[in-house]
């Protein structure tokens, strides 16, 4: 994404390909998993295809309080398959992909250009223009570096108006966006018996529940 002055805003390094030993509590995940469901890189690969890596993400199944016990994790033997069953899921196909990862690819009730044109607004509350060169404004990995600048803009932020107005609007995008679509999304992933895809993207949409839970406007309680 890019912010209106011209400066492209990427997501930050998010795994350490050195080694699986990560303290999730100290990772932003937004930025996490839109690297994770990125295009192909050595580096999202290299992560997991370590032996260490199941262990981690099982940890973050846990921390998330995933429903059921972690069903193990298995990841694509070379970078060679890893890229082509990438884009076998996510890029191709008639008369798509089998799981597309934008949003409006799920959500047949909007038009696409309203689905684009809501997101686009969303962005601009920061300042903030997607890449349309790149990808489309309902893009999976655009989206999620949209709630990492918005996370990251209220944790840093130091009054009080402005803090509460990131929540809502957190909350607002993660109800209107996120998780009108990625549920859809992991169900068609679970039926394609893809390596490691559908696990992350079950971490991915329970992520998204948290975060909405604790973000969400709460109702004022009747006077007793």
């Amino acid at each position: 994404m890019k912010h209106r002055s011209g400066t492209t805003i990427t997501p930050a390094k998010s795994v350490d390909a050195a080694t699986a030993a990560i303290d999730w509590q100290q990772i932003d995940l937004y930025r996490f998993f839109a690297l994770m469901f990125a295009p192909p890189t050595a580096e999202c690969f290299s992560f997991l295809a370590q032996p260490a890596a199941p262990r981690a993400l099982r940890e973050l199944w846990q921390l998330l309080r995933c429903g059921g016990k972690f069903p193990g994790f298995r990841w694509f033997t070379n970078y060679e398959h890893y890229e082509s069953g990438y884009i076998a899921l996510f890029d191709v196909g008639m008369p798509e992909p089998p799981v597309p990862l934008f949003e409006s690819a799920h959500d047949k009730a909007r038009p696409a250009q309203e689905i684009s044109l809501e997101n686009t607004y969303f962005y601009e509350v920061l300042s903030l223009q997607s890449d349309t060169s790149r990808a489309v404004p309902d893009y999976l990995v655009t989206q999620l570096e949209f709630l990492a600048a918005v996370r990251y803009t209220g944790e840093n932020a130091t009054d009080q108006e402005t803090i509460v107005s990131l929540a809502r609007v957190e909350a607002e995008f993660l109800e209107r966006h996120l998780l009108n679509w990625v549920p859809r999304a992991k169900s068609k992933l679970s039926r394609t018996g893809a390596p490691g895809f559908p696990e992350l993207m079950t971490l991915l949409e329970q992520f998204l529940r948290n975060r909405y839970a604790g973000r969400r406007p709460r109702e004022s309680s009747s006077p007793a």
